[in-house]
């Protein structure tokens, strides 16, 4: 929780491991949903952070190849390391590792930066629509 408006404390708060970020400004009422959410294993962010991570600024000039493409799609639509392992016949180490080096491309931190970026650059626009798995 954070009394600051800015999203910068929280992004250093999810890039640190945190699983949610709250305002410390909302009424006890309207933290008890959000903190449910965090418990049944949902990420819970303030309005302003999707904002940051696509405005222009991420923009990133790479050339992704086609595995990597599928690997950013599989990563955009929410797969865990057991789906996109089993969907590109890999252990899910070989999937921890090409992950790293992919976010490494694209110098962000993590997945949820990963598909920002690819959604907001068009990374993935001359791909096939991914097929949408939800994890949480």
């Amino acid at each position: 929780m954070s009394g600051s408006v800015e999203p910068t404390p929280a992004l250093e708060a999810l890039r640190a491991g945190a699983e949610g970020f709250l305002p410390k400004t909302g009424e006890p009422e309207q933290l008890l949903p959000p903190l449910l959410a965090v418990l049944d294993g949902w990420a819970v962010l303030p309005a302003e952070l999707p904002r940051v991570l696509l405005r222009p600024t991420h923009a990133r000039s790479v050339d992704l190849d086609d595995e990597e493409r599928r690997l950013l799609r599989a990563i955009s639509a929410g797969r865990t390391t057991v789906d996109i392992a089993e969907e590109l016949h890999v252990s899910e180490r070989a999937v921890k590792r090409l992950t790293a080096a992919l976010l490494r491309r694209l110098r962000v931190s993590n997945r949820a930066e990963a598909a920002a970026v690819a959604g907001h650059t068009g990374l993935l626009d001359d791909c096939d629509p991914p097929i949408l798995g939800f994890s949480r």
